[in-house]
């Protein structure tokens, strides 16, 4: 059989030199200023930095290339029936400010690998199969999510594009200009792909807590992404006022803010006991550079708030939840809480059958798999909300995402990719 598990292993390993090198080439050419970490910035001078590495190297496996309005790239390998609903892959390539070099770069890197061990195979799949290089994933830089997965399917939020990247200041439809998109496109919400087009989506991701170290294996199949809802600025309105004020008069933000972290901590701790799994993170908290003082009661604190869920109904209640703690702390402090923008993302659960057919793949090939919910939000969740069947593979990484100390091994991801692979050559059969 041309793609025996035996020879998928052979045609995935056979990459790893190269592997290695087109990540130490991403690693080099986006190194940040501390020289620890990387920085490629979505739409910025890192981002496109990492896209040209990626094309170059699709171009040199002889895969079409093609972009869309958002600048997102495909590399795909072509099928026998060029019309039929296509299978998709792929991640993003852009980082945080000084974070790691595998977070989103090992998903694009995974389809390319696994796009060159089916033609080692000699397999042309039945459809296409296309490995996508997403833009803008990161929401850090300008505080919207999913940015180049939703613009492709043509689902970008209203004012999404007047959105100011936080260290430029600069709108993302100025960047986006930029980096070759059409902006307008954009903004007429033009869609590139559609649900009906694309017959399945799986994602390659490194993990983002060390369960799978701590569980030792190398590969987990994705139960679902998290949906989230997320408040950017969150003020606290208190009262300035000298240090000597007794506790009575004081309207103090300071104390406030931290009755919404420790309460929202109690919140997070009962539903750990109950088993319903969350997490909330105050990103960002501070006080008014311009007014506090050693010998000043703080009148103003701002923070940013995300809080995340993998049920629909239990996102809402938690909401319901944090609002009702607001309305408490106000009344026990005598401050205002303003929660400022929303923004949400929905919950995306596997498709059951994507997951099981990873699942087989995993035990054909020899591999212990384990099942695991995405604890942070991924492109995977705009193609799953779409209507596309989608799942996510998570590669063992110790030391976290995010964060210069990303230690994802390359034989673990070529666990991953072997995985996909032989996930892809069946499917691609079929």
């Amino acid at each position: 059989m041309p793609h025996s598990p035996t020879d998928i292993r052979r045609a995935v390993v056979a990459q790893k030199a190269q592997v290695a090198k087109l990540f130490d080439e991403l690693r080099a050419g986006s190194l940040d200023k501390s020289g620890l970490g990387v920085t490629r910035d979505t739409y910025g001078a890192g981002e496109q930095f990492g896209y040209r590495v990626i094309e170059a190297h699709a171009r040199s496996l002889g895969l079409e290339l093609q972009r869309d309005h958002a600048a997102n790239l495909y590399m795909t390998l072509p099928g026998r029936d060029r019309a039929a609903p296509r299978l998709m892959t792929g991640s993003h390539l852009d980082s945080v400010g000084n974070g790691g070099n595998f977070d989103g770069a090992a998903g694009v890197i995974g389809g390319l690998v696994a796009q060159q061990a089916l033609k080692t195979l000699g397999l042309t799949p039945a459809c296409d199969v296309t490995t996508m290089a997403i833009r803008a994933e990161e929401s850090v830089w300008f505080e919207v999510s999913y940015i180049g997965s939703r613009a492709a399917f043509g689902v970008l939020p209203d004012g999404a594009l007047d959105a100011r990247r936080v260290d430029t200041g600069r709108t993302l439809a100025e960047h986006m200009t930029e980096c070759g998109a059409d902006v307008a496109a954009v903004r007429a919400r033009k869609a590139h792909l559609a649900a009906r087009d694309i017959k399945a989506w799986v994602e390659i991701h490194i993990e983002q807590a060390p369960q799978l170290i701590e569980a030792g294996v190398s590969v987990a199949i994705g139960t679902g992404v998290p949906g989230n809802f997320r408040y950017p600025e969150v003020r606290i309105h208190g009262e300035w006022a000298h240090v000597g004020l007794p506790r009575r008069f004081r309207h103090d933000a300071v104390l406030a803010a931290s009755d919404f972290a420790l309460g929202l901590d109690e919140i997070w701790q009962g539903e750990d006991a109950a088993k319903r799994p969350m997490a909330f993170t105050i990103g960002r908290c501070f006080s008014d550079a311009s007014e506090h003082a050693l010998t000043k009661v703080a009148g103003l604190m701002t923070l940013s708030l995300d809080v995340r869920a993998y049920d629909k109904a239990h996102l809402a209640g938690l909401e319901r939840r944090i609002l009702g703690l607001t309305r408490a702390i106000e009344a026990k402090r005598g401050v205002r809480i303003d929660l400022g923008a929303r923004a949400s993302a929905e919950v995306a659960p596997s498709n059951p059958a994507l997951f099981s057919a990873l699942t087989g793949s995993a035990n054909a090939m020899g591999l212990k798999s384990m099942p695991l919910a995405s604890p942070a939000s991924h492109d995977t969740a705009t193609f799953t909300v779409a209507g596309v069947p989608s799942c996510m593979l998570f590669v063992r990484n110790a030391n976290g995402s995010h964060n210069p100390h990303e230690a994802m091994e390359i034989d673990d991801f070529l666990d991953a990719a072997t995985v996909m692979t032989h996930w892809l050559a069946g499917a691609a059969s079929a």
